[in-house]
């Protein structure tokens, strides 16, 4: 049978500094029909660039200079722009990464969900809202009804990215792009999602590339595994075999348990100040409720990790911390100071003691500013530096983050790899010299070597400076190597909190064993035996096929 998709000694290049350099060099790739094909590497290893050259699309500032990409026998290379615009979106689709860079904020979901199907003439918009409906109950979102008619600044990232994936089956394309899909999902959230995605395959014959640096996620999903390095293929082969004989020695590594577990701080001694305490917080967007007494504290030089599915209200009490949602009613309190409910009423150290990182970099950076000019502005701002003593300041946090001033002041954000950007920051963050820094799911986006990186530097960072951190996250691995102490969140209410050695000690709150059990293993038929025992019927069956 003829393959679906067939790439031939692709050549990709990019451009940096006037000079094009290889990104990706003399890969193949061939997909059969229905069959979902799993990329993996380390971050900058080529998988979303390859991933894009399948739709026969490079982005600004990179080039496809050799080879073929031919989809169902047309040579997406040499199609006019008439032949490409009339795939894209109907028989080839794409999932991004960063559902929140890819939504338009001035349009309402719903809008946005039915261009595809209506334009390419499969369905009108009635049936296209109809079918909306049925995809959002698919992948487990909230109120199915009504969601799709708010706009993407109204719904979680995990329903963000949920929406994404939906929008993208709207055509029932033959062949999807997924590109890190569940990546801003919690565990419980995430097995929904991946069954929902491969019953769709399954049901439609799709084919599908899905890009992941999530070892355990591409053991569920994926037929054969392809793993690159540096722009060059590794090695090729089907799920199981490479899962137990991988044959080179990269991979390998890649499969090896990577091991930094930062052990539990002694716990404070009765009657110590925490630095930051929230007391009975309930806050509310409009009229609608998301956090209920909310009550914990973070005490000098520790961790505390914030954990909960999609629309726990994580994020939402981050901003209640920051003052950028004023609570209802409830008191957050610094080093025993009640703080103004409001950002505005807060006076500027009061703003600087307390400092946020971001999940997506990509959203989080000016892309016209240098690496120099982002960490400069708060540097500026709250100790009022210019000139060389503020450029000197810049270049002492750039070696705090092992970034080469040298090399990476003067880059732009998208010159950067993903753990770069979300080095640049941390550092911004230290630029204000806070004492807490909350930390918004800084690792969920990179690779497992690359977020390894990343949670030294700010287990480093934390003894060097004597910083405290919130640590929201879905990512129990992450919880378990830098937590000294867990809150559990769900609906907007703390239904468990303690110290992580207990957190992680049988026996739990029920929810909380929910959260523990749900993070994937590294075994193919691991998601089929997890629904099997919670009696989810119709999900994932074909997964016991895969070989």
């Amino acid at each position: 049978m003829t393959p679906l998709l067939e790439i031939r000694d692709l050549w990709i290049e990019g451009r940096s500094d006037e000079e094009w350099h290889p990104i990706v060099e003399g890969v193949d790739l061939t997909l059969g029909r229905g069959e979902v094909l799993g990329l993996i590497g380390e971050s900058g290893a080529g998988k979303s660039t390859l991933g894009l050259a399948a739709m026969g699309y490079a982005r600004d500032g990179v080039r496809i200079s050799g080879g073929s990409v031919r989809f169902d026998g047309m040579d997406l290379l040499r199609a006019s722009t008439e032949q490409k615009r009339s795939l894209l979106g109907r028989r080839i689709a794409y999932v991004a990464q960063s559902a929140a860079a890819s939504f338009n904020p001035a349009h309402k979901l719903i809008d946005q969900h039915v261009e595809a199907p209506v334009r390419h003439g499969i369905r009108d918009r009635g049936e296209s809202v109809a079918d909306a409906v049925e995809l959002y109950e698919k992948l487990r979102l909230p109120d199915p009804d009504r969601i799709g008619f708010r706009y993407p600044h109204q719904v979680s990232g995990g329903q963000l990215q949920r929406m994404m994936t939906a929008m993208a089956m709207s055509c029932r394309p033959d062949l999807i792009i997924f590109d890190e899909p569940t990546t801003a999902l919690d565990v419980t959230t995430q097995i929904e999602v991946l069954a929902a995605i491969r019953d769709i395959v399954d049901q439609f014959g799709t084919s599908a590339i899905y890009i992941t640096h999530d070892l355990a996620v591409v053991a569920q999903m994926a037929d054969r595994i392809k793993v690159l390095l540096s722009g060059r293929e590794v090695e090729t082969a089907p799920t199981r075999e490479m899962l137990t004989h991988p044959r080179e020695e990269y991979t390998k590594s890649l499969w090896a348990v990577r091991g930094f577990h930062r052990p539990e701080k002694p716990a404070p001694a009765p009657g110590d100040t925490p630095i930051l305490s929230v007391e009975g917080v309930t806050a509310a967007y409009g009229r609608q409720t998301v956090l209920e007494e909310i009550s914990f504290d973070i005490h000098p030089g520790r961790t505390v990790a914030v954990v909960g599915e999609s629309g726990s209200g994580k994020s939402t009490t981050a901003r209640v911390i920051t003052g950028l949602l004023p609570p209802r009613s409830g008191t957050v309190r610094f080093e025993g100071e009640a703080l103004p409910a409001g950002y505005r009423q807060r006076g500027k150290d009061q703003l600087r003691q307390i400092q946020m990182i971001y999940q997506m970099a990509d959203t989080a950076l000016n892309p016209r500013q240098s690496v120099a000019q982002i960490i400069g502005r708060p540097v500026r701002f709250y100790r009022g530096l210019r000139g060389r003593a503020l450029r000197a300041r810049v270049d002492e946090l750039m070696e705090q983050i092992e970034l080469d001033p040298a090399t990476f002041r003067d880059r732009l954000p998208g010159e950067l790899s993903g753990g770069q950007k979300q080095r640049v920051g941390i550092a911004r963050a230290l630029a204000a010299e806070p004492r807490l820094i909350i930390c918004d799911e800084v690792t969920s986006a990179l690779d497992q070597i690359v977020a390894e990186g990343i949670l030294r530097l700010l287990a480093r960072l934390q003894d060097e400076l004597g910083l405290s951190y919130m640590f929201i996250t879905h990512d129990l691995a992450t919880v378990k190597a830098i937590a000294d102490e867990v809150v559990v969140m769900q609906s907007g209410r703390v239904i468990e909190q303690g110290a992580k050695t207990a957190m992680f000690t049988p026996p739990h709150h029920p929810y909380t064993d929910l959260l523990l059990s749900s993070v994937p293993e590294m075994d193919p038929d691991w998601l089929d035996r997890l629904l099997a025992e919670r009696g989810v019927e119709g999900l994932g069956e074909a997964a016991t096929d895969r070989m």
